[in-house]
């Protein structure tokens, strides 16, 4: 007898649809056949002692079963739950195998049937809505991100036992409704941190707003304690909300990672991603024996803030560049090739020498012009090319910290923020693949990014006067347009410049000179 249930396999950020054969002939042995890695080929003890446990029986024959197509690596434990009931059900534990073929199930058994969450339920379902079935069935932890899909009955169990009588008609749970769009604008403004919290440092919470206003990649310099990760970690309160299209996105990379809770259905906040410097190249870019996104992948649509730069390995660092470029990372490997989405604002901080407090106007710096370079130098300068805000960071005193007013709450902040976004979106809007200044080229700068004639005099000037690199040219003029932005002008002029050349600290010819 052949019994055939359906589950799926998650590859990238997309899901393949998986049939489970399983068949009974004379014999008493167990075949798993169809590319299965080590935690697909346990599953054998796992299901027969769940079905034991469940009270239930299993055939006494030799059972043979094939998970198809038999070219795809199938990987993981969310195939533990299609095995079973296709077991169950050639023992006759399944009355309507009609109603069987309709569903798409995946779930990991433990011993008394209970089931565990999976990782990426969230492709499985878009996956089964696309290919017409009725319903999915999947473990009560993943309901929530799974039920965003609509026009698909998505059902939640805790065990088997629960899925049975559901494939048997007997109505034990209910299909998970969630209201995707209520769901979303709810939790859409919810932040634990605000910039109202930051006194003092206008210049760097200025530098910040201009940076989330035309989606420019950020590093602030500056001494121990003086409030560079607090203001970074406050950054993505600022930023334009996430579209539904985006937080979609983000929640199917967070879905395929692991990461997303129980309780969770839609990330609706932009992510915040701080990795330790110790992280390795496969963890920051993604990848493995069994591919996951790395963290700036965690990162699309939000912020990767790096944390004291040059402590991380320069290897590391470098991974960084083809995806701050093309906004996409591509892995490739002996066994498979998958693309991650690596859409994030780059934000680094760091300390400005080895001892951390040159240009400390309270700590005198012990390390030569010699020890600075090397220390700046860890830091390769087509990285540094592609961060367009350079900020330098003073620490408060005790006076400025005592009698410094709250700072401007970051829902102000961020209304100019959005509304500088939207003039560019409408600047940008026949521009494919453009939606900030961040990501103007060379030819659409030139279009809208010209100063007047007192601008081009004052870069001329601060260009020959702080001897500023010629990579600093494009920097200050995309910063440029976003400040005219955030002012309303339709033209850069010259203090839009001249704020935007104060950005520009580490190209400087007489930095780390002491």
């Amino acid at each position: 007898m052949l019994v055939k249930t359906y589950g799926a396999a998650v590859t990238g950020l997309n899901a393949i649809p998986i049939t489970v054969e399983v068949n009974s002939a004379p014999g008493t042995q167990f075949y798993l056949v169809g590319l299965p890695d080590n935690a697909v080929k346990e599953s054998h003890e796992r299901i027969m002692a769940a079905i034991y446990n469940s009270g239930y029986t299993s055939p006494a024959q030799r059972i043979t079963i094939n998970l198809a197509p038999a070219d795809i690596k199938k990987e993981g434990s969310g195939y533990d739950l299609p095995i079973a009931i296709g077991m169950l059900a050639l023992d006759g534990n399944i009355k309507d195998m009609d109603r069987l073929a309709r569903f798409m199930m995946v779930g990991e058994l433990s011993l008394d049937g209970t089931l565990h969450p999976i990782k990426g339920a969230l492709p499985i379902a878009i996956k089964a809505r696309e290919l017409g079935y009725e319903g999915l069935i999947v473990p009560i932890q993943n309901v929530r991100e799974a039920a965003v899909v609509n026009k698909l009955k998505v059902y939640g169990a805790t065990t088997m036992g629960e899925v049975v009588n559901l494939l048997n008609g007997v109505a034990s749970i209910e299909p998970t409704i969630i209201d995707t769009r209520k769901e979303f604008f709810e939790h859409q403004n919810h932040f634990d941190v605000d910039f109202e919290d930051v006194k003092g440092q206008q210049q760097v919470k200025r530098a910040m707003e201009v940076a989330a206003a035309g989606g420019h990649n950020l590093i602030m310099i500056g001494p121990p304690g003086s409030g560079k990760s607090m203001m970074a970690k406050r950054l993505p309160s600022i930023l334009p909300p996430l579209t539904l299209a985006e937080s979609l996105e983000t929640t199917q990379i967070h879905s395929v990672s692991g990461t997303l809770r129980s309780e969770t259905s839609l990330i609706a906040t932009r992510p915040f991603r701080s990795p330790h410097h110790t992280i390795s190249q496969v963890a920051l870019c993604g990848g493995g024996t069994n591919p996951h996104p790395g963290e700036i992948s965690l990162a699309h649509n939000g912020v990767l803030f790096l944390d004291e730069l040059p402590e991380f390995t320069r290897s590391v660092l470098e991974v960084l560049r083809q995806p701050l470029e093309d906004r996409v990372i591509n892995i490739s490997r002996a066994k498979y090739s998958v693309s991650y989405p690596a859409n994030f604002m780059f934000v680094a901080s760091m300390n400005p020498c080895p001892c951390g407090y040159y240009n400390d106007p309270t700590h005198k710096c012990i390390c030569s012009e010699g020890q600075i370079q090397r220390y700046m130098g860890k830091i390769s300068g087509p990285l540094m090319d592609r961060i367009d805000i350079q900020c330098e960071i003073v620490p408060l005193s005790f006076q400025e910290l005592s009698t410094a007013p709250k700072g401007e709450p970051s829902s102000v902040i961020r209304e100019r923020v959005i509304k500088a976004r939207r003039i560019q979106e409408e600047r940008f809007r026949h521009h494919k693949g453009i939606y900030c200044n961040a990501q103007m080229t060379s030819k659409l700068m030139h279009e809208y990014a010209e100063p007047d004639a007192e601008g081009i005099e004052t870069l001329r000037r601060a260009m020959q006067c702080f001897q500023l690199s010629a990579r600093a040219y494009d920097r200050i003029l995309r910063v440029a347009r976003t400040i005219a932005d955030l002012e309303g002008s339709e033209h850069v002029l010259k203090h839009h410049i001249s704020e935007a050349v104060s950005y520009r600290n580490l190209d400087r010819s007489t930095w780390g000179q002491v």
